[in-house]
Protein backbone atom coordinates (compact mmCIF):
# COMPACT_ATOMS: atom_id res chain seq x y z
CA UNK A 1 0.00 0.00 0.00
CA UNK A 2 1.68 3.23 -0.87
CA UNK A 3 2.25 5.92 1.28
CA UNK A 4 -0.58 8.15 -0.01
CA UNK A 5 -3.30 6.01 0.18
CA UNK A 6 -2.04 5.54 3.81
CA UNK A 7 -1.62 9.28 4.71
CA UNK A 8 -5.46 9.92 3.38
CA UNK A 9 -6.90 7.17 5.16
CA UNK A 10 -5.47 8.45 8.08
CA UNK A 11 -6.61 11.85 7.39
CA UNK A 12 -10.04 11.03 6.73
CA UNK A 13 -10.37 8.51 9.15
CA UNK A 14 -9.33 11.20 12.26
CA UNK A 15 -11.56 13.54 10.13
CA UNK A 16 -14.68 11.11 10.80
CA UNK A 17 -13.73 9.72 14.01
CA UNK A 18 -13.96 14.06 15.46
CA UNK A 19 -16.81 14.37 13.47
CA UNK A 20 -18.72 11.56 15.46
CA UNK A 21 -17.65 12.51 18.83
CA UNK A 22 -18.14 16.08 18.44
CA UNK A 23 -21.44 15.66 15.99
CA UNK A 24 -23.05 13.48 18.57
CA UNK A 25 -22.02 15.39 21.56
CA UNK A 26 -24.05 18.29 19.86
CA UNK A 27 -26.69 16.25 19.22
CA UNK A 28 -26.81 14.26 22.68
CA UNK A 29 -27.04 17.75 24.35
CA UNK A 30 -29.60 19.01 22.55
CA UNK A 31 -31.96 16.10 23.00
CA UNK A 32 -30.78 15.30 26.30
CA UNK A 33 -32.93 18.19 27.85
CA UNK A 34 -29.97 18.93 30.27
CA UNK A 35 -29.46 15.69 31.60
CA UNK A 36 -25.87 15.09 31.58
CA UNK A 37 -25.82 11.23 31.96
CA UNK A 38 -28.20 10.26 28.90
CA UNK A 39 -26.33 13.12 27.04
CA UNK A 40 -22.58 11.12 27.81
CA UNK A 41 -24.39 7.69 26.92
CA UNK A 42 -25.11 8.95 23.91
CA UNK A 43 -22.25 10.30 23.26
CA UNK A 44 -20.22 7.25 24.44
CA UNK A 45 -22.42 4.94 21.88
CA UNK A 46 -22.24 6.78 19.08
CA UNK A 47 -18.34 7.00 19.81
CA UNK A 48 -18.17 3.55 20.33
CA UNK A 49 -20.14 2.04 17.22
CA UNK A 50 -18.66 4.96 14.71
CA UNK A 51 -15.06 3.93 16.09
CA UNK A 52 -15.92 0.19 15.35
CA UNK A 53 -16.47 1.48 11.66
CA UNK A 54 -13.73 3.66 11.09
CA UNK A 55 -11.03 0.85 11.80
CA UNK A 56 -12.86 -1.88 9.62
CA UNK A 57 -13.23 0.49 6.71
CA UNK A 58 -9.75 1.79 7.29
CA UNK A 59 -7.49 -0.57 9.28
CA UNK A 60 -5.81 -2.76 6.55
CA UNK A 61 -5.08 0.21 4.48
CA UNK A 62 -3.10 2.45 6.98
CA UNK A 63 -3.65 0.43 10.28
CA UNK A 64 -6.81 2.82 11.70
CA UNK A 65 -4.31 4.16 14.31
CA UNK A 66 -6.61 7.74 14.09
CA UNK A 67 -4.09 8.50 17.19
CA UNK A 68 -0.53 10.16 17.20
CA UNK A 69 0.21 8.09 21.00
CA UNK A 70 -1.02 4.45 18.56
CA UNK A 71 1.41 5.42 15.76
CA UNK A 72 4.29 6.29 18.39
CA UNK A 73 3.93 3.03 19.92
CA UNK A 74 3.61 1.16 16.79
CA UNK A 75 6.62 2.90 15.62
CA UNK A 76 8.51 2.28 18.97
CA UNK A 77 7.64 -1.43 17.96
CA UNK A 78 9.01 -0.82 14.66
CA UNK A 79 5.73 -1.92 13.11
CA UNK A 80 6.06 1.24 10.67
CA UNK A 81 8.90 2.82 9.18
CA UNK A 82 10.14 5.85 11.42
CA UNK A 83 9.86 7.90 8.14
CA UNK A 84 6.25 7.52 8.27
CA UNK A 85 5.44 9.15 12.17
CA UNK A 86 5.67 12.85 11.07
CA UNK A 87 3.66 12.32 8.30
CA UNK A 88 1.07 10.31 10.39
CA UNK A 89 0.79 12.79 13.04
CA UNK A 90 0.56 15.65 10.60
CA UNK A 91 -2.44 14.65 8.69
CA UNK A 92 -4.01 13.10 12.07
CA UNK A 93 -4.13 16.57 13.31
CA UNK A 94 -5.75 18.05 10.17
CA UNK A 95 -7.75 15.32 9.82
CA UNK A 96 -8.94 15.65 13.67
CA UNK A 97 -9.48 19.78 13.17
CA UNK A 98 -11.19 18.83 9.73
CA UNK A 99 -13.89 17.00 11.35
CA UNK A 100 -14.28 19.28 14.19
CA UNK A 101 -15.20 21.48 11.31
CA UNK A 102 -17.49 19.39 9.47
CA UNK A 103 -19.61 18.47 12.62
CA UNK A 104 -19.70 22.47 13.63
CA UNK A 105 -21.18 23.05 9.65
CA UNK A 106 -23.74 20.45 10.11
CA UNK A 107 -25.16 21.63 13.00
CA UNK A 108 -24.99 25.65 12.04
CA UNK A 109 -21.96 25.96 14.59
CA UNK A 110 -19.03 28.65 14.23
CA UNK A 111 -16.52 26.96 12.23
CA UNK A 112 -14.20 27.14 15.28
CA UNK A 113 -14.92 28.28 18.99
CA UNK A 114 -12.37 28.18 21.93
CA UNK A 115 -14.08 25.82 24.40
CA UNK A 116 -14.76 26.94 27.78
CA UNK A 117 -15.37 23.52 28.97
CA UNK A 118 -12.77 23.53 32.29
CA UNK A 119 -11.30 20.07 32.76
CA UNK A 120 -8.08 20.31 34.92
CA UNK A 121 -6.51 18.86 37.59
CA UNK A 122 -4.85 15.97 39.14
CA UNK A 123 -7.88 13.62 38.61
CA UNK A 124 -8.92 14.73 35.12
CA UNK A 125 -4.98 14.14 34.32
CA UNK A 126 -4.19 10.55 36.13
CA UNK A 127 -7.64 9.54 34.39
CA UNK A 128 -5.84 10.19 30.82
CA UNK A 129 -2.90 8.62 32.25
CA UNK A 130 -5.41 5.62 32.30
CA UNK A 131 -7.32 6.08 29.32
CA UNK A 132 -4.33 6.36 27.30
CA UNK A 133 -2.43 3.20 29.04
CA UNK A 134 -5.42 1.25 28.74
CA UNK A 135 -6.26 2.13 25.19
CA UNK A 136 -2.22 0.85 24.35
CA UNK A 137 -2.70 -2.35 26.11
CA UNK A 138 -5.93 -3.25 24.70
CA UNK A 139 -4.07 -2.87 21.32
CA UNK A 140 -1.05 -4.46 21.92
CA UNK A 141 -2.66 -7.28 23.77
CA UNK A 142 -5.34 -8.18 21.52
CA UNK A 143 -3.13 -7.17 18.14
CA UNK A 144 -0.35 -9.58 19.06
CA UNK A 145 -3.10 -12.53 20.35
CA UNK A 146 -6.59 -12.59 18.11
CA UNK A 147 -5.79 -9.45 15.78
CA UNK A 148 -9.67 -10.33 14.26
CA UNK A 149 -10.89 -8.82 17.54
CA UNK A 150 -9.24 -5.70 17.79
CA UNK A 151 -11.47 -3.09 16.14
CA UNK A 152 -14.55 -4.43 18.43
CA UNK A 153 -11.87 -4.42 21.49
CA UNK A 154 -10.88 -0.68 21.34
CA UNK A 155 -14.66 0.56 20.97
CA UNK A 156 -15.43 -1.43 23.58
CA UNK A 157 -13.05 0.24 25.86
CA UNK A 158 -13.53 3.18 24.98
CA UNK A 159 -17.15 3.31 25.10
CA UNK A 160 -16.29 1.96 28.35
CA UNK A 161 -13.80 4.48 29.74
CA UNK A 162 -15.91 7.00 28.70
CA UNK A 163 -17.67 5.96 31.62
CA UNK A 164 -15.41 5.01 33.84
CA UNK A 165 -12.67 7.72 33.47
CA UNK A 166 -13.43 11.34 35.22
CA UNK A 167 -11.79 13.04 31.95
CA UNK A 168 -14.06 11.00 29.74
CA UNK A 169 -11.33 8.69 28.25
CA UNK A 170 -9.91 11.73 25.44
CA UNK A 171 -6.40 8.87 25.12
CA UNK A 172 -5.76 11.02 22.19
CA UNK A 173 -3.34 13.77 21.63
CA UNK A 174 -5.22 14.84 18.19
CA UNK A 175 -8.67 14.77 19.32
CA UNK A 176 -7.69 16.81 22.96
CA UNK A 177 -5.80 19.76 20.84
CA UNK A 178 -8.90 19.78 17.82
CA UNK A 179 -11.51 19.56 20.25
CA UNK A 180 -10.08 22.80 22.56
CA UNK A 181 -11.90 24.06 18.99
CA UNK A 182 -15.66 23.21 19.89
CA UNK A 183 -17.28 25.10 22.51
CA UNK A 184 -19.76 22.35 23.20
CA UNK A 185 -20.44 19.25 25.14
CA UNK A 186 -17.24 17.64 23.49
CA UNK A 187 -14.75 20.43 24.40
CA UNK A 188 -11.96 21.00 26.21
CA UNK A 189 -10.79 24.66 27.27
CA UNK A 190 -7.11 25.08 25.33
CA UNK A 191 -5.71 25.96 28.35
CA UNK A 192 -6.13 22.34 29.74
CA UNK A 193 -5.17 20.45 27.05
CA UNK A 194 -1.36 20.46 27.35
CA UNK A 195 -2.12 18.10 30.96
CA UNK A 196 -3.96 16.17 28.89
CA UNK A 197 -1.46 15.09 26.13
CA UNK A 198 1.38 15.05 28.60
CA UNK A 199 -0.63 12.55 30.46
CA UNK A 200 -1.33 10.48 27.66
CA UNK A 201 2.07 10.61 25.77
CA UNK A 202 3.24 8.82 29.46
CA UNK A 203 0.38 6.28 29.76
CA UNK A 204 1.16 5.09 26.03
CA UNK A 205 5.03 4.87 26.67
CA UNK A 206 4.13 2.94 29.93
CA UNK A 207 1.86 0.75 28.62
CA UNK A 208 4.06 -0.25 25.41
CA UNK A 209 6.74 -1.15 27.87
CA UNK A 210 4.69 -3.46 30.04
CA UNK A 211 2.35 -4.90 27.50
CA UNK A 212 5.31 -5.91 24.61
CA UNK A 213 7.20 -7.46 27.69
CA UNK A 214 3.95 -9.16 28.49
CA UNK A 215 3.03 -9.89 25.15
CA UNK A 216 6.77 -10.69 23.61
CA UNK A 217 7.15 -10.07 19.65
CA UNK A 218 8.20 -13.57 17.77
CA UNK A 219 9.96 -14.03 15.30
CA UNK A 220 8.49 -12.93 11.77
CA UNK A 221 8.70 -17.04 10.79
CA UNK A 222 7.30 -18.57 13.81
CA UNK A 223 3.15 -16.53 13.42
CA UNK A 224 0.36 -16.09 11.29
CA UNK A 225 -0.54 -12.36 10.77
CA UNK A 226 1.46 -11.12 13.97
CA UNK A 227 0.04 -13.60 16.78
CA UNK A 228 1.96 -14.96 18.97
CA UNK A 229 3.72 -18.06 18.41
CA UNK A 230 2.40 -21.53 19.81
CA UNK A 231 5.84 -22.32 21.15
CA UNK A 232 5.38 -19.14 23.59
CA UNK A 233 2.26 -20.91 25.20
CA UNK A 234 4.63 -24.26 25.33
CA UNK A 235 4.69 -25.68 29.12
CA UNK A 236 8.34 -26.48 29.72
CA UNK A 237 10.05 -29.37 28.27
CA UNK A 238 6.78 -29.89 25.91
CA UNK A 239 8.02 -29.55 22.19
CA UNK A 240 6.24 -26.96 19.73
CA UNK A 241 5.22 -29.98 17.90
CA UNK A 242 2.63 -31.26 19.82
CA UNK A 243 1.07 -27.59 20.17
CA UNK A 244 -1.98 -27.38 18.10
CA UNK A 245 -1.51 -24.91 14.98
CA UNK A 246 -2.74 -21.14 15.30
CA UNK A 247 -5.99 -20.25 13.94
CA UNK A 248 -5.83 -17.93 11.20
CA UNK A 249 -6.96 -14.55 12.51
CA UNK A 250 -9.66 -12.34 10.07
CA UNK A 251 -7.77 -8.62 9.76
CA UNK A 252 -5.39 -6.40 11.16
CA UNK A 253 -5.29 -4.24 14.64
CA UNK A 254 -6.49 -0.80 14.35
Amino acid sequence: MSLARRIVSEGLGTAFLLAVVVGSGIMAERLAGGNVAVALLANAIATGAGLVALILMFGTISGAHFNPVVTLSEAWQKNMPRSEVLPYLAVQLAGAFAGVAAAHLMFDVPVFIASEHVRSGPAQWWSEFVATFGLIAVIIGCSRSRPGVTPFAVAAYITAAYWFTASTSFANPAVTLARSATNTFAGIRPFDAPGFIAAQLLGAAAATLLFCWLYPAPPADATVAGTVAPSDFAPSGKPERDMPAPTRPGSSHG
